[in-house]
């Protein structure tokens, strides 16, 4: 007689997933087929009942998702542990920001890591500082750098927390992860010296336990387009700035667009030096992609 079991993804790879049940035993299973007929693709991080006869295991159904995202493909999340080097490859601080407006938007606490602040240790700072005025928990690792504080925080996260590592290719996230997780031995890879891109040594996305939480090691990430991926609108965007908050409706005028209007308090902020201009510049970038997007660009 089928038995339901509730467990969480921890691995999927061509439709063939992982499961690690409540009783700690782990199981290797696909998905019934009506996932299929409904479009429903089983994430890594789903909660999820699976139906086990004995014999076979099956996905029976996907528990409700605190979350899920494209890029990374996770669900329930916690945390978005955001790495970007001080340099090579050179830092692309757009490219951090839609990560915590992403975050922000599905409600996961980003956290802030640049590495490699050997090879460059005033731009590392300079980023650094950024994301600490806005409110994130920001470290800085590199060569020779203490781990101690990041890995502090690390070992504090809440059991049973998800956490993910993401960034683009090469700025050392999986060596990073290496040192705060020497057990799991993952794969790191050489960064290209003609592109500067990093060869993507992770090729699917994979839960594992460290202590009572649990971290994700993620593909590197090679597009993050607005345009073609639905991740928020634009009505939704300037709530993804939580340094925006508190000026939120006390603009001139209702509809501020937080771009050029007069008597707009985000703009006055980022004149008075309390918003970053960078972050107000990587706000604009995305509010443009927002504006320019047609119902038929979604995915």
């Amino acid at each position: 007689m089928a038995e339901l079991r509730k467990g969480r993804i921890i691995k999927g790879l061509g439709g063939l997933y992982d499961l690690l049940m409540e009783d700690g035993e782990m199981l290797s299973c696909r998905a019934r087929g009506h996932f299929r007929h409904e479009n429903i693709t089983p994430l890594v991080g789903d909660n999820v009942s699976a139906e086990c006869d004995g014999e076979t295991t099956s996905i029976a159904e996907i528990l409700p998702r605190k979350n899920s995202l494209i890029r990374p493909p996770l669900a329930n999340l916690d945390y978005l542990f955001i790495a970007a080097a001080a340099a090579h490859p050179a830092p692309v601080l757009e490219t951090i920001d839609k990560l915590t407006a992403i975050a922000c938007h599905n409600n996961i606490k980003p956290v802030i890591i640049i590495t490699k602040c050997d090879l460059d240790g005033a731009e590392s700072e300079r980023i650094a500082e950024i994301y600490r005025r806005v409110g994130f928990d920001t470290f800085v690792t590199g060569h020779g750098a203490e781990l101690g504080e990041l890995r502090s925080f690390v070992d504090a996260l809440p059991a049973n927390s998800l956490s993910a590592f993401a960034g683009a290719s090469g700025v050392g996230k999986s060596t990073l992860m290496n040192l705060l997780f020497p057990k799991l031995e993952l794969l790191t890879g050489t960064l290209s010296r003609k592109t500067e891109r990093g060869r993507h040594t992770t090729r699917h996305v994979q839960l594992y336990r460290c202590g009572e939480a649990f971290i994700a090691d993620t593909p590197g990430f090679s597009m993050l387009d607005f345009i073609r991926f639905d991740f928020f609108d634009k009505e939704s965007l300037p709530y993804t700035f939580p340094e925006f908050e508190e000026y939120l409706g006390y603009c001139r005028y209702t509809k501020c667009t937080h771009t050029k209007e007069e008597g707009c308090r985000i703009l006055e902020a980022v004149k008075e030096g309390i918003i970053p201009e960078e972050r107000h510049a990587s706000y604009m970038a995305l509010f443009g992609d927002l504006k320019n997007k047609h119902a038929w660009d979604k995915k």
